[in-house]
């Protein structure tokens, strides 16, 4: 079975006795005669179990115990002491120690023990690198950029994360809410159960109803047995409510009725179901001016808007294009056995002073589209699709004047790497200006 163990002990003689022991099981095994040296060797390398006396020369072993699952909080820690107590031994249980045993007793104890903790400290580690997968594929570390606008919306959604707040992403179609959806629940308490996404603008009314709720049978024609709904589903977890504002009045209704009470009617149900559901919505839509319309529920759009979380859109966060750039390339490249194409430096300049309307899922398209298509190592504006290597955002064609200094301001813009200080400079006009220009043009 084999694994790393570390004895920390001051008396000489019985920590060279549990090293031939445990050495002859095939365990490989480390010394130290203080708390001091055998934390320094924690710190330098990986253990699955520590065998620690509670009496040593410069520090109480009970104590110790916390700090070395502080260092290493997948290695298991059993505890040696030649006069036990029972108020020891709880003490120690509640610092984190695996077992504890007294000195006399360990030749019959210790190895059914040490193959017990060994178990558990891998059991640990798998699910340490299991976690740690999951993060870089659905947590935070899956949300690639370094610019300050996408870095306060990350800080945001950590802070919230946390709590059973309800969410809403706001942003243009294609700028990650999705990604964000699924960061906050990974990174909250409910990450162990189900999280469910749901487009509410694929589906029509009757059909969406029954998805989220659930029916009863004989609701309508062809349901033939009782069916649970998403938010069953999602019961102690998280639900994803994508494309809020398309969701017909009289959903929106039942929507606010689960958020204020956590209950719901199935169709065709008079008896009410209880689930305890995270939601978190998200909108390409200006909600509050639709409630201001009347064309949401603003009773709705209230409980909804607890906490916001605004995305960048691409264009506004161009320093992010390359990293990002180059990410979808390595993905795509493993994907068909390729090695990830570089690119060129007139690639990388059309890329970033392009408009990307469809924002990141846009950019992932084209370069997956560049992947599938070339056969160099390096990319070359030229192999390009013609919207992205003749203009920069439709409209370098167009006589008009207004459409030229918007195309002009988003090239420096993006040549600045979103510094409006920067661009005002290099543009020649004062700071106001641009803003009002940014405004004017919706940039």
């Amino acid at each position: 079975m084999g694994g790393n163990v570390l004895i920390i002990d001051d008396e000489e003689k019985l920590r060279g006795l549990l090293s031939r022991i445990i050495s002859l099981e095939g365990f490989k095994v480390a010394e130290a005669a203080t708390a001091k040296a055998g934390l320094k060797k924690l710190e330098q390398e990986d253990f699955n179990v520590v065998i620690c006396d509670v009496k040593l020369p410069d520090a109480n072993g009970i104590d110790v115990v916390k700090k070395i699952k502080e260092i290493a909080p997948s290695s298991e820690v059993i505890m040696l002491t030649a006069y036990g107590t029972i108020a020891d031994g709880v003490k120690a249980i509640k610092n984190g120690a695996f077992d504890y045993i007294t000195k006399g007793d360990d030749n019959d104890k210790i190895l059914p023990l040490l193959y017990r903790a060994v178990d558990k400290s891998e059991l640990q580690k798998r699910l340490y690198r299991l976690e740690k997968k999951v993060n870089k594929q659905y947590g935070f570390d899956s949300i690639i950029g370094t610019s300050k606008q996408i870095q306060e919306a990350v800080n945001l959604a950590k802070k919230v994360a946390p709590t059973d707040a309800t969410v809403l992403l706001l942003g243009e179609t294609g700028t990650g809410k999705e990604v964000f959806a699924q960061a906050i629940h990974y990174a909250s308490s409910r990450r162990e159960k189900n999280y469910v996404a749901v487009n509410c603008s694929a589906l029509g009314k009757d059909i969406l109803e029954s998805e989220l709720f659930g029916h009863k049978a004989g609701a309508y024609t062809g349901a033939t047995k009782d069916t649970k709904g998403l938010f069953e589903e999602a019961d102690g977890g998280t639900i994803f409510l994508d494309e809020i504002g398309e969701m017909n009045a009289d959903l929106q209704a039942k929507l606010l009725r689960v958020l204020e009470t956590q209950e719901f009617l199935k169709v065709g149900d008079s008896k009410t179901t209880k689930v305890d559901v995270r939601v978190i919505a998200a909108t390409n839509r200006d909600l509050r001016k639709e409630a201001d319309l009347g064309h949401f529920r603003s009773d709705l759009f209230y409980r909804l808007a607890v906490f916001q979380i605004s995305l960048p859109a691409l264009r506004e966060r161009a320093r992010d294009i390359e990293p990002l750039a180059e990410h979808f390339l390595g993905l795509f490249a493993a994907k068909v056995n390729k090695p990830a194409p570089k690119m060129s430096p007139d690639f990388l300049e059309k890329i970033k002073a392009y408009h990307w309307k469809g924002n990141i899922r846009e950019l992932k398209n084209i370069m997956e589209r560049m992947v599938i298509l070339s056969d160099k190592d390096t990319l070359s504006s030229d192999e390009l699709p013609y919207e992205l290597k003749n203009m920069v955002s439709g409209n370098l064609n167009s006589f008009n004047l207004a459409d030229v200094e918007k195309d002009h301001i988003q090239r420096v813009l993006a040549h600045t790497n979103g510094n409006k200080t920067e661009t005002a400079r290099l543009l020649g006009i004062g700071l106001t200006t641009l803003y009002r220009k940014l405004e004017e043009y919706k940039l």
